[in-house]
């Protein structure tokens, strides 16, 4: 695996990788008869996609007689949960709530999604507070409670 990894990628990128974390292993040409229902990409147009995603380290590359063979640097998991990490670390923490609760109101669930969720939710009852504390600096969010900190 490689530790070296730009994690801000594009939508397009982001459909190359789901691909190669469906497949394991892929060529251009395997991404490409994927993406075809629902992309018009030449062959040139995803390699370039590829070549970018390898660059910033997302990718492995391993040749197998003329073909190159792709495969993820990282786990699809990881890379959500990572990705959602930072986007949290750069909201208010007054707001991660909210955000939590509007994102489960438009998602699709399962049954055994709901009780892992409400597991989750039950547990982290025995650390709730009244109050979550504002993470911003003054000026920076408009819950007006960061210049308290001072």
């Amino acid at each position: 695996m490689n530790t070296d990894i730009d994690s801000k990628i594009t939508d397009a990128e982001w459909e190359i990788m789901r691909v190669v974390w469906a497949q394991d292993k892929a060529t251009s040409k395997d991404i490409r008869d994927v993406l075809q229902q629902k992309r018009d990409w030449k062959a040139a147009t995803t390699k370039t996609f590829i070549g970018r995603l390898v660059k910033k380290g997302m990718l492995h590359t391993e040749t197998e007689g003329n073909k190159y063979i792709y495969s993820a640097n990282i786990n699809e998991h990881e890379f959500v949960k990572s990705t959602l990490d930072e986007t949290f670390a750069n909201i208010c923490n007054q707001d991660v709530g909210q955000i939590i609760v509007d994102f489960i109101s438009k998602s699709t669930l399962s049954f055994q999604d709901i009780e892992s969720l409400e597991k989750v939710l039950e547990m982290k009852k025995k650390d709730a507070v009244d109050v979550v504390p504002c993470s911003c600096v003054p000026g920076q969010c408009k819950c007006h409670n960061c210049s308290t900190r001072h």
